[in-house]
């Protein structure tokens, strides 16, 4: 190794193990949260992939791409929780936040936006939020919601939409918050900071044909004439405007948790027919154009070199991903097994890009086990900040692995989507502690199609390094792996393990 490519790899270590020096800026963060994002859905990741996604591609080129990354859950709002808080949501809650339900954050447990706000920087929350907010503060006395298909639903007249409603980004170390909370759920209305600045007066009705799948709403109170097709531009053009306000002299955090290519599936018609693969994939190229606007927006600041931009999605493809495959011939899971709410890899394991020239390597492909928890201690360790007692306790820092200096430290993964079902990664194996994987229903022609036979097991068993599509159940042939990775389950859980159900 040269002299110097040595004095430049010690320096940038020697920055990680005690955070930034002095006389060095603090970089600018950037989260772009995709939801619903496959892991098949990213082209650099999939050579047979239908949809192009030249920006992500370029992130891709110009930084590190995890190939072994996972949310915490197949499912949005603990994946959402976890990435925060760097704390499993299983030790909490399993489901998501329902419509008009409470803050599911912990106020005694600091965020991400909270660490990087007590190191100076500007924080903003644009997009998604699907954390819960204290809609009793809002309530009007009295009134009782009516149950539809077993959710409640509220009428516009029920709540005070001139008062401010806590329990927010706001409660939770983000100087400015704006986005529509849920895309699918009410209230349908645009949400600025801890307000809705034009009330909901009239419940949700929809008359139009999404570009793919159900519209999948809830329903309840929306503004007139709310268009969710103008969604995902009002939201980009937002964080494009909040980034190119910034100052050079102030490091910034922007989260910006996407609200595509979740349902419902509305491209807009700039980016109708852009993809091989049906409404799904053009609303991909349009989430990866949004990608695009935020980086253009870092450049004509000239910030993007100062900026580390980190792109990943919740969980994996919703169950359409299964037509599209008979479709199109475009797999949204890759090579993985699973879908969105699934314990099996493609319900959890998710694109992860990194780029910050000159720290991050370019054009490297990591293969080490990474966990969105982990970026909490990571950026800790990136500005230098400490995590209090009580906080991120299941993150780990991986700057090592980020730097490409080392391996990656997690040696475990665990998810889960409901009571008592957990997949525990040990090295190349997990083990799934339920009789199945799989929680979205798997039609009849794939499982044909891949061989796959009922599991006549109490759980499941896979070497990934040697079966990623999770097609050989070695549950039965490997006893004392099974019975070693319960017990290593046990000890972690605890009583929260329960047998899992014949």
């Amino acid at each position: 190794m040269r002299i110097e490519r040595l004095a430049a790899l010690i320096l940038i270590v020697g920055g990680f193990a005690g955070g930034v020096s002095a006389a060095e800026r603090l970089p600018n963060v950037v989260i772009l949260y995709a939801d619903d994002f496959g892991y098949g859905d990213l082209g650099c990741q999939n050579p047979a992939a239908k949809i192009p996604t030249p920006h992500l591609d370029r992130l891709a080129r110009e930084g590190t791409r995890f190939t072994d990354a996972h949310s915490s859950s197949g499912v949005c709002t603990p994946s959402r929780y976890a990435l925060l808080h760097g704390r499993a949501h299983w030790r909490k809650f399993h489901g998501i936040v329902n419509a008009f339900d409470q803050p599911i954050l912990d106020p005694e447990r600091l965020t991400l936006a909270e660490l990087l706000r007590g190191k100076g920087y500007a924080t903003a929350a644009i997009g998604k939020w699907h954390l819960g907010w204290d809609w009793d503060a809002i309530r009007r006395a009295g009134t009782t919601p009516r149950v539809e298909k077993g959710n409640r639903v509220f009428a516009p007249g029920d709540f005070d939409w001139s008062r401010a409603i806590p329990g927010g980004p706001l409660d939770h170390g983000f100087d400015v918050y704006f986005g529509d909370d849920v895309p699918n759920f009410p209230p349908y209305a645009w949400f600025e900071n801890d307000r809705l600045p034009v009330a909901p007066s009239v419940d949700l009705q929809i008359s139009a044909e999404t570009a793919e799948g159900n519209w999948e709403c809830r329903a309840g109170p929306a503004v007139p004439d709310w268009d969710f097709r103008a969604v995902m531009p009002r939201l980009t053009a937002r964080a494009v405007d909040w980034i190119e306000g910034q100052s050079a002299a102030r490091p910034f955090f922007l989260y910006f948790p996407f609200t595509s290519p979740h349902a419902p599936i509305v491209p807009t018609a700039e980016f109708t027919g852009r993809s091989a693969a049906g409404g799904y994939g053009d609303y991909v190229v349009q989430t990866d154009a949004a990608v695009g606007a935020v980086l253009d927006a870092l450049g004509r600041k000239g910030l993007l070199d100062d900026t580390l931009v980190i792109f990943s999605s919740d969980n994996g493809p919703e169950r359409y991903a299964y037509e599209r495959i008979r479709r199109h011939g475009h797999r949204s899971m890759g090579p993985l097994r699973g879908l969105k709410r699934d314990l099996w890899e493609g319900g959890h394991r998710v694109p992860l890009l990194v780029r910050w020239p000159g720290r991050v390597p370019a054009g490297r492909v990591e293969d080490g086990l990474v966990s969105q928890m982990d970026l909490f201690a990571t950026l800790a360790a990136v500005v230098g900040a400490g995590i209090p007692a009580g906080s991120a306790e299941d993150s780990i820092d991986q700057s090592a692995c980020l730097l490409g200096t080392g391996p990656s430290r997690r040696t475990m993964l665990i998810h889960n989507t409901s009571p008592g079902r957990y997949a525990l990664r040990e090295g190349d194996w997990v083990l799934i502690d339920a009789p199945t994987g799989g929680v979205s229903q798997v039609p009849e022609w794939y499982a044909l199609e891949r061989g796959d036979a009922p599991n006549d097991q109490p759980g499941e068993l896979y070497n990934l390094r040697d079966d990623l599509a999770q097609r050989s159940n070695r549950y039965a042939a490997e006893p004392r792996r099974v019975d070693a990775l319960r017990q290593q389950l046990r000890t972690i859980v605890g009583d929260r393990l329960t047998a899992p159900a014949k």
